[in-house]
């Protein structure tokens, strides 16, 4: 059997951005200092719901310096990715506490700050929704009264007028009635959490500028440069050739930056200033609760199967509490409905998935796009069935992983490219973690329980069936390529593997690749988003085209140069040569821009690589059964959490959190396993540590990170990381993405663990001792 060759991918590269990371001279959007810059500071609502009876602006004017204050009336329109149902800055109500009413533009931010306190909002208070549950009754106070006539940007959101559901996606596969009958066993599962935050290091910031001729230029810490680009274009009725979006690197995002927020009210501010640049920032506390958070959940799981463990039939039904705006949040409910019975072959499945407005701050996109959500249900839910089965929690999932031959709950015919292994995932992480069923619960001399759990996960990228990446690629004079390209670096080491994938092309050294790390979508060609674990995939596969399009052009000189067919010819190592007589050849650096003959003559030109790719073969789903192909690819992985619990003041140690993935084909493998522990790392904190706390009005009781918990470094397991690589065919290489399969498992794993060492059913996140403590005694429940 033939045997792949690499020379550069299957490497660990170091990473292209890490010198000026590790110096410090990384600029980030926030480190530019612009003389002259305004500066703008929000007021934001104390009340979760409430109608705003008056503002009074009069003692903010009064503060020396102020050159405009806005309230919604300045743009009183509802702006949204998916569903347009949230203005810039409130209007007539607010509806989650923290929202934005005001902005104030001065000429220095302690002037703008002052300002912004001193405006005096009256209130008259509504009724707040606190859960989703609260949400869903018949009689809830409605959030969004006029939400029939808001306008669906993405097809595929089904808002229902009267209600609190911003959307509603039903998987409808096979016959539940068929299923339960074949069922010789049914249990029930119901978990539940509230909102978190994604605490990147670099809060978000924007700049906005609108020059003399009308251009607006845009300078965002954001993860899509190009969507913030048309939706400015599509909300204020810009020409999308007319605005500039920079993005230099980003300071940390996983999905938070995804979104669109800050921007909107830049521009509103530079426009009320004769368009002078108008710089707006968030403080933590604002980062935590004004902006865009990670989404709650409250969901059930009712699996049937058969005595020997075959599972026959799922029910699911998910809540998920999208807060006051439902941003990104329909787009999760509809990615968790896809994928919503984990990575387990079941031929009956009935899935309602709801996006609930509620009156907590909105949700967006966090790392995983609901997988993490959805897997930590179906988990806590397999590890219950396993309990009732009395079989190996392990086992279980191995009579059941899905593979090839199999169908996803959207019925989409799987094959080994298209899912991976999941079998294998299995096997190793068994072997990784020390797996024993006869010794994965056991008392250490002190009295303390250590005890194994372990989930599997898996995740389709939410793209649009329109998705897109280009890359751009010029020599210069000494051999050496500069690659653009609108892949934003935040942190995930993409521009790196880029890189890798252009020379292993190429067939050239890395240090000869120069990857442009800013973004600007004046000169850049498009890229969709840098989300959705897609990059690697989308803007690889637009590397590749665009290194075939160079080594086209370059081998069509060369043939002229050389007196042979294009055919004849190969490219390596900064030279032009015949296959068989690698000796006669003619260096890159003589034809790139041309080659010039001893009399003068040339022939050829500036060779500039041109490459495109587009997501493929992707389908809607059907608004009734869920029918449909919402992905490319699946990737799929397991994972396992080993704690030591101390039943005496129910605390608990991680001790190891493994992680197996299916990469396809892993590029850079340090980088790779640095992606896996960063991922455990996020995806531990949130359960053992993040969320916030509510009181009976809606208001966040915990707004900053000395109350917002957050794992510490001293608390961090020891991470154990390995691969399967089942090549996708899409794949550049074969690789899939990775960005965010290291989250997924650990909620589910590291609750399966505790529940073992605890003999309760922890269901709610996330898992402090207290809240043990209260399951453990019976002195509490999913509300």
């Amino acid at each position: 059997m033939k045997t792949e060759s690499y020379t550069v991918i299957g490497k660990s590269v170091p990473r292209v951005d890490m010198p000026d990371k590790a110096f410090g001279r990384t600029k980030y959007t926030n480190d530019v200092t612009i003389p002259g810059v305004l500066h703008a500071k929000l007021h934001t609502s104390t009340r979760a719901h409430a109608v705003i009876k008056s503002i009074n602006l009069a003692k903010a004017w009064e503060v020396p310096g102020v050159r405009a204050i806005l309230t919604g009336d300045a743009f009183p329109f509802p702006v949204g990715p998916m569903l347009a149902d949230r203005p810039p800055l409130a209007v007539n109500k607010v509806r989650y506490c923290g929202e934005p009413i005001a902005v104030v533009v001065a000429d220095n931010i302690h002037q703008a700050k002052k300002a912004a306190t001193l405006i005096d909002v009256e209130y008259e208070d509504l009724p707040v929704v606190n859960s989703p549950a609260e949400a869903m009754k018949s009689n809830a106070q409605l959030i969004h009264e006029n939400l029939s006539n808001y306008k669906v940007q993405v097809k595929g959101v089904y808002p229902t007028p009267n209600t609190n559901i911003a959307n509603l996606t039903k998987i409808r596969k096979g016959n539940m009635q068929t299923g339960w009958e074949a069922s010789d066993i049914t249990i029930e599962s119901r978990v539940s959490f509230t909102p978190a935050d994604h605490a990147a290091l670099e809060t978000r910031c924007a700049r906005v500028e609108i020059l003399s001729n009308g251009r607006v230029m845009v300078y965002s810490s954001t993860q899509g440069p190009f969507y913030v680009r048309k939706l400015l274009s599509e909300f204020f009725h810009i020409d999308a050739g007319m605005i500039s979006v920079q993005t230099p690197l980003v300071g940390g995002a996983f999905g938070g930056k995804g979104t669109v927020q800050l921007e909107f009210i830049a521009y509103l501010a530079s426009r009320a200033v004769g368009g002078k640049m108008v710089k707006i920032e968030n403080s933590r506390e604002e980062d935590l609760i004004m902006s865009p958070v990670h989404i709650g959940l409250d969901a059930s799981v009712k699996l049937g199967a058969t005595k020997d463990g075959k599972l026959k039939a799922a029910e699911i039904k998910f809540l998920f509490d999208s807060g006051a705006y439902s941003d990104t949040g329909a787009g999760i409910s509809k990615a968790a409905a896809s994928d919503c019975t984990g990575p387990y072959a079941i031929e009956n499945v009935h899935c309602d998935s709801y996006c609930v407005y509620t009156n907590h701050p909105y949700a967006t996109s966090f790392r995983g796009f609901g997988h993490p959500e959805l897997t930590f249900a179906v988990e806590k839910a397999m590890d219950k069935l396993a309990a009732r089965l009395q079989v190996d929690p392990f086992e279980l999932r191995l009579l059941n992983a899905i593979g090839p031959g199999d169908t996803t709950p959207t019925q989409v015919n799987l094959n080994a490219s298209n899912i991976g292994d999941v079998s294998s995932c299995l096997t190793k992480i068994r072997n990784l973690i020390g797996w024993n069923p006869n010794k994965n619960v056991q008392t250490t001399r002190d009295g303390k329980i250590r005890t194994k759990g372990i989930s599997c996960f898996w995740k389709t990228s939410s793209t649009p069936p329109n998705a897109t990446a280009g890359a751009v690629l010029t020599f210069n004079t000494d051999g050496s390529i500069n690659l653009n390209c609108a892949a934003v670096e935040l942190g995930q080491g993409t521009k790196t593997v880029l890189g890798q994938i252009l020379a292993e092309k190429l067939k050239m050294d890395t240090k000869d690749i120069h990857v442009t790390l800013e973004v600007n979508t004046q000169y850049d060609p498009h890229q969709w988003k840098t989300v959705a674990s897609s990059t690697t995939m989308i803007a690889g596969r637009a590397v590749l085209a665009a290194a075939e399009d160079a080594i086209k052009q370059l081998k069509n000189v060369g043939s002229t140069v050389l007196k042979s067919s294009p055919e004849d010819l190969d490219i390596a190592k900064g030279r032009i040569f015949l296959k068989d007589s690698p000796e006669y050849g003619v260096k890159i650096t003589d034809v790139a821009v041309g080659y010039k003959y001893p009399n003068g003559n040339t022939v050829g030109g500036l060779v500039v690589g041109n490459g495109s790719y587009n997501v493929r073969h992707l389908t809607p789903l059907d608004p009734e059964t869920g029918f449909g192909k919402p992905g490319p690819q699946w990737g799929v992985g397991a994972q396992a959490v080993e704690v030591e619990y101390n039943p005496k003041d129910y605390t608990y140690k991680i001790v190891k959190a493994a992680t197996v993935l299916d990469a396809g084909k892993v590029i850079n493998p340090q980088a790779a396993i640095g992606q896996m522990r960063g991922g455990m790392y996020l995806g531990l904190s949130w359960a053992t540590r993040e969320s916030f706390t509510f009181d009976d009005k809606g208001i966040v009781l915990n707004p900053q990170l000395r109350t917002y918990d957050i794992l510490r470094a001293s608390e961090t397991p020891e991470y154990l990381v390995d691969f399967v690589e089942t090549p996708l065919v899409d794949g550049p290489y074969g690789a899939r993405g990775m960005g965010e399969y290291g989250v997924i498992g650990m909620a589910g794993a590291l609750a399966n663990s505790l529940s073992a060492a605890c003999a309760a059913d922890l269901n709610q996140l996330p898992l402090t001792p207290e809240l043990i403590w209260k399951l453990v005694e019976g002195k509490g429940d999913v509300q």
